[in-house]
């Protein structure tokens, strides 16, 4: 099938902005119900309880999964039967338009997973953040539920830049380039404890003398304070500025990873956004589990260079696209492999 003839976009925003909008306010519906309904008191996530809000978001990912399959394909259908001179020969539009959503399916599923991988990171450091200011339990869902609203709204921007920038190739070179560096460093430079106190933000506000000197009992949950007739930023705020400054450096990685999937802007929002949403489960469900998964580094160190290979270089010699299903192939391959000799290596480690 000549991938030439089918439009690098179909859902160009300008057309789609409803689409957009219905996604967005669903989103922000079920956000509501989460914290408006579901988690209104702070309290501590049991294992249990993030294991099946995990579930909720995968399931919710997979549902939207299959309903934009069909819709892709009923609107690949109608742009090859408005232009049926690029109807592969031997196909009808309805064939040719169901391989498309067929592809569009699997790029939505390739970058949703992707996601999932890259925020095995995110989790580490929310980790050693919450460690250093000894965050309680019954606080850090609160933080993390603020700090995807302000990811979401972050990753908005930068998917919206990523998409003017990959219309040019020296960009998808450029990207690739930078993802297969990255994926280098990870695989053969050891990883240096990272010192949280000594982070930029911590020490220029800390200098500023505009957060609070109270402890957790007392700021009681808020993120701002009135002390002696001025409002100070409490602990709270501080941390949740760092969650949100670490989710803006993983975006770096992360968007152009989608990319090198997916050209198709709207793909990349709906799948980070479905991956960000489930993020704050799967660290209550993972936190006290994820450095025991210790072979996952080097697969996703694995998944970047590929995913930098294809974006510099595969996707041009297939003529403007990778396969998406042996990239799906792929990823989910590294990332049982990964996995399982995890779990293995954990199992003969001896018993002290």
């Amino acid at each position: 099938m000549p991938q030439t003839l089918f439009p690098t976009t179909l859902f160009v925003f300008s057309q789609y902005w409803p689409f957009y909008l219905i996604f967005i306010i669903f989103i922000f519906v079920i956000l509501f119900l989460d914290l408006g309904i579901f988690n209104r008191k702070d309290h501590v996530v049991s294992v249990k309880e993030a294991l099946i809000w995990s579930c909720v978001w995968i399931i919710l990912a997979i549902a939207f999964n299959l309903f934009f399959y069909f819709y892709a394909t009923g609107k690949s259908t109608e742009w090859y039967l408005e232009h049926i001179w690029a109807i592969p020969k031997g196909m009808t539009a309805q064939t040719a338009g169901a391989i498309e959503g067929k592809n569009s399916g699997l790029e939505f599923l390739a970058g949703y997973i992707i996601e999932k991988t890259l925020a095995l990171d995110n989790i580490f450091v929310f980790v050693m953040i919450f460690k250093y200011f000894e965050t309680p339990l019954k606080y850090q869902h609160k933080i993390l539920f603020f700090g995807i609203l302000g990811a979401l709204f972050f990753r908005a921007i930068f998917i919206s830049i990523g998409a003017e920038l990959v219309e040019y190739d020296w960009v998808l070179i450029l990207f690739g380039g930078f993802l297969i560096l990255t994926g280098i460093k990870l695989l053969f430079m050891p990883e240096k404890e990272k010192d949280i106190g000594s982070n930029f933000l911590i020490r220029w506000f800390r200098k500023s003398g505009w957060v609070s000197t109270k402890n957790w009992e007392e700021i009681q949950g808020r993120f701002f304070i009135r002390e002696n007739g001025k409002i100070f930023i409490t602990t709270l705020f501080l941390v949740l500025i760092l969650i949100e400054f670490s989710d803006i450096v993983f975006a770096v990685d992360s968007v152009p990873a989608i990319f090198a999937i997916t050209r198709e802007p709207l793909i990349v929002f709906t799948s980070n956004i479905f991956a960000i949403l489930g993020l704050r489960s799967l660290y209550f469900l993972l936190a006290n589990m994820v450095e025991k998964f210790e072979y996952l580094k080097y697969g996703l160190a694995v998944i970047l260079v590929f995913v930098g290979i294809k974006m510099a270089w595969l996707n041009n010699l297939y003529g403007g696209k990778f396969p998406i299903s042996i990239s799906l192939a792929f990823i989910f391959l590294v990332l049982v492999v990964c996995t399982v000799v995890s779990v293995v290596k954990l199992r003969l480690r001896p018993r002290m």
